[in-house]
Order: structure tokens, then sequence, then C-alpha cells
């Protein structure tokens, strides 16, 4: 199984949580130095909590299904001041 799809089973662990709260995740990169940059979709892309999602959520599921992997970055990721970020109606 290649890189990509290990790292793309791993999300779809995540994903039915991420989905709940109206947002997803895609795979943007994987570097030659094994960082994954992923592009937060929906209400991930806009939630002041999406540093949280990342680092608790996101980053173990792939590290620990896919231990090759050095890093994740976010391409997109909403600073928790940042003016125009939007809770999901769960957490509001």
């Amino acid at each position: 199984m290649s890189l990509l799809n290990q790292v793309e089973t791993a999300l779809d662990t995540i994903r039915p949580y991420l989905e709940a709260d109206g947002g997803n995740v895609s795979i943007e990169e994987i570097t030659p130095e094994g960082v994954v940059k992923l592009k937060l979709l929906g209400s991930c892309g806009s939630c002041p909590m999406s540093i949280m999602t990342l680092k608790a959520g996101i980053e173990q599921a792939i590290k620990k299904a896919v231990p090759e992997i050095t890093g994740i970055e976010a391409v997109n990721l909403t600073d928790i001041d940042d003016p125009n970020a939007v809770l999901p109606e769960n957490l509001r």
C-alpha cells in the first residue's frame, strides 16, 4: 500500500468525527521528508479549535497508523484569535 493510501486510511478513522461537526480534511501533499500537508475543509477550516483537532485527533491518527510520517501541517489553519473563526453549531 502506498504512503498516500496509508495516510488516507488513517484519516478515514477520524473523518466521521470531523464530518459530524461539518468538516473534513484533504491531503494536499506528502513531502519527500515525510511531512503530510493537509487542508482543513468545511467547519474545520474556520473553527478556532482546529489546532486542537489537528494535534489531538488528526496527527495522532496518522502517526499511529503510519510511523514513517515525520510531521503534519495544515495549510489553512485558523488561529484561535481570528475574528473570522466560527465554532460548529454543536460547540456553541
